[in-house]
């Protein structure tokens, strides 16, 4: 299952470059047919044509890079390795060689291996290459090609066998993926919404793209897409696998949030607009439907499958009326402005008509199957986990979130992989009881999804990757070792002063059951921060509310100011220290109010956290009852 999700993920990589060319292509015909044909027209046209007539060896690449362990660009040299290679040993005049005959004799399937699905086994041999061969040790006469150099040439090996294999198998493969497209071809209008309703079934697994490269690319020759925006195809015919897409993406999807949204408790409901608002956006604009479609396919799967019979559904009568329109990403609103006057398109206004239609079905069907089945779409939870928005201002607006999605998955050392694709983080967990879904839907995920065995997903939206980095830049920092461990016991003063809270009873989950490390909770009597030793400042807060000390000790200390306060979004919050600061005992951190905190709702409790725990043999609490500032607080003593 792992292996398929990362497939599914490491397609999204090539297929972003398709609103690079979609743009291009799109400009190109708006100056056609404007200006007629031109110097500025014929330039864009090519530049769009020369990413649209690569795209396999583009997924060579980018299935090579996506799984590959770490995203190096030794492994996508191999992928382009190994398709130089089979391409070469594959095209018609190679073949004609081996079998000693003229090239019009060949078999037609080697007039076509210049196709995604070839560019996908070249790029999974590329990343296998390079997992199994990027540390290699070759005997010292042969040492220049040891390690990554030898990634290429162990893929060039492999492709030889793979191209000898092809040589008989690919006639065979071709016909299959052929006689399918006909096949699909032949079910008319059925055969559409079949292709539509597997489309979104497929979503959460990440195979979609799998089954959109039959229909879309030239695989079993169909080619939808690359048709369209190069004009190439069928008038009336082409488009007729991506027409359904958009009356969907850009009408009915936002008619599903609308009715989630008026069904939603009204003291949820101010929250939840802020991911449905945001989701719909991006669905009808750009097409990008997974933030969405992920805030209810798990939290009420009945109205998923609803959903893909309306795509299928949709796919069909499109199919049917004389409507066709292609896209170069996705079927939002981008996409249709630019093939508007693309010469395959066909009475594209019945697109508007059509999405008009589908948002009212979507908003009155979800609107009765919410209430009448009490599905739990956003803000119907029953408890008060409802996905929020992030919010922030500062270098890194994403820390927050970042911090929040660690600890909701149970603390650093609980991923052992962490990875993302366009809109969800793709993790490797080591226990998956210790996931607080509560936890992660406060601090920003749309949803979640358990994949089998240790897999796990957080669904945030467009911007995952920038929470990914903040998400390893907070785990880097808490595990850099460039500091040397005490070897004797360290006294850990008070970095505010307060009543003191065992750990056990902080109210809140994550910090009480010890996920993201040991220590001990202050319910403050003043707004300051101190530091409690000479060090560095590892991490701050755009929202100002936690700051993050490595001591010269070695201790790495999470100063976290009261409960769920990244939620203030920097109201009542100082902070008097960046990342990398030196700082000394006593030194002012932050400044806070703590009535502000208490009247925005929230507990001012603020837990005062060793980190890099595991390093050491204990963390205790040093004192009981009240705690000065600059007063012993922890004792944390060294292993051995």
């Amino acid at each position: 299952m792992k292996f398929m999700q990362n497939l599914g993920k490491s397609f999204m990589l090539p297929v972003a470059v398709l609103p690079v060319a979609a743009i291009l292509v799109g400009i190109a015909y708006w100056i056609e047919n404007v200006a007629g044909e031109n110097v500025v027209q014929a330039f864009l046209a090519a530049a769009g044509g020369a990413l649209l007539d690569n795209i396999p060896i583009l997924f060579a690449v980018g299935v090579s890079i996506g799984m590959a362990v770490k995203s190096d660009g030794t492994s996508a040299l191999a992928g382009l390795v190994s398709w130089l290679t089979m391409q070469t040993l594959l095209k018609p005049e190679t073949v004609a060689a081996f079998q000693h005959t003229d090239v019009e004799n060949v078999n037609p399937a080697f007039g076509v291996v210049d196709n995604v699905f070839i560019g996908i086994i070249a790029g999974l041999i590329g990343a296998y290459s390079y997992n199994r061969f990027r540390n290699t040790r070759l005997p010292d006469a042969l040492s220049f090609f040891s390690g990554r150099r030898s990634v290429a040439i162990v893929a060039a090996g492999m492709s030889l066998i793979t191209g000898a294999i092809l040589f008989f198998v690919w006639p065979l493969v071709y016909t299959g993926l052929v006689s399918f497209g006909e096949f699909i071809l032949t079910l008319g209008p059925l055969g559409a919404g079949l292709y539509g309703f597997f489309n979104r079934m497929l979503i959460p697994l990440g195979l979609h793209h799998a089954l959109n490269s039959v229909f879309w690319f030239d695989v079993a020759g169909i080619n939808d897409l690359n048709n369209f925006l190069n004009a190439t195809g069928t008038y009336g015919v082409t488009g007729q696998y991506m027409t359904g897409f958009f009356p969907v993406m850009m009408f009915g999807l936002p008619g599903a949030a609308l009715a989630m949204y008026v069904t939603a408790k009204s003291n949820k409901r101010k929250v939840a607009a802020g991911l449905l608002l945001s989701a719909s956006v991006s669905s009808f604009f750009v097409g990008v439907t997974e933030p969405l479609e992920f805030s209810f396919m798990f939290l009420a799967p009945a109205l998923y499958v609803v959903h893909a019979l309306f795509m299928g559904i949709s796919m069909a009568i499109s199919f049917i009326l004389p409507v066709r329109m292609g896209f170069g990403f996705s079927g939002g609103f981008i996409d249709v402005v630019l093939g508007w006057v693309n010469p395959m398109a066909q009475n594209p206004w019945l697109l508007i008509v059509m999405g008009l239609v589908w948002f009212v079905i979507y908003f009155f069907v979800f609107r009765f199957l919410i209430l009448k089945l009490d599905l739990k779409t956003p803000g119907r939870e029953d408890d008060d986990a409802v996905p929020t928005v992030s919010g922030g201002t500062g270098e890194d607006p994403y820390l927050a979130t970042a911090t929040g999605f660690i600890k909701g998955l149970g603390g650093k050392d609980n991923i052992t992989d962490l990875d993302n694709c366009a809109t969800r983080l793709r993790l490797q967990l080591g226990d998956l009881s210790q996931v607080d879904e509560a936890e992660l839907k406060r601090a920003g995920a749309a949803g979640t999804m358990k994949s089998g065995g240790k897999s796990f997903q957080v669904i945030y939206g467009l911007n995952v990757q920038f929470v990914k980095d903040a998400m390893e830049q907070i785990m880097s920092a808490e595990s850099s070792t460039n500091v040397a461990i005490a070897t004797e016991v360290v006294d850990v003063t008070s970095p505010l002063a307060g009543d003191i809270v065992p750990l056990a009873e902080i109210p809140d989950a994550g910090f009480a059951s010890g996920a993201v490390g040991q220590g001990v909770g202050i319910d403050p009597s003043s707004g300051r921060v101190v530091a409690p030793a000479t060090g560095t400042v590892i991490l701050t807060f755009p929202t100002g509310h936690a700051v993050g000390l490595r001591l010269d000790s070695g201790v790495e200390l999470l100063i976290h100011i009261g409960l769920d306060t990244v939620n203030m979004e920097g109201r009542g919050f100082d902070i008097k220290v960046k990342k990398g600061d030196q700082v000394t005992a006593g030194q002012l951190l932050a400044t806070f109010d703590i009535e502000e905190i208490k009247r925005s709702g929230y507990s001012p409790i603020t837990p005062v956290i060793v980190t890099n725990h595991r390093k050491f043999a204990s963390v205790q609490q040093d004192t009981t009852g009240t705690v000065a500032e600059g007063a012993d607080l922890l004792k944390v003593t060294p292993k051995g």
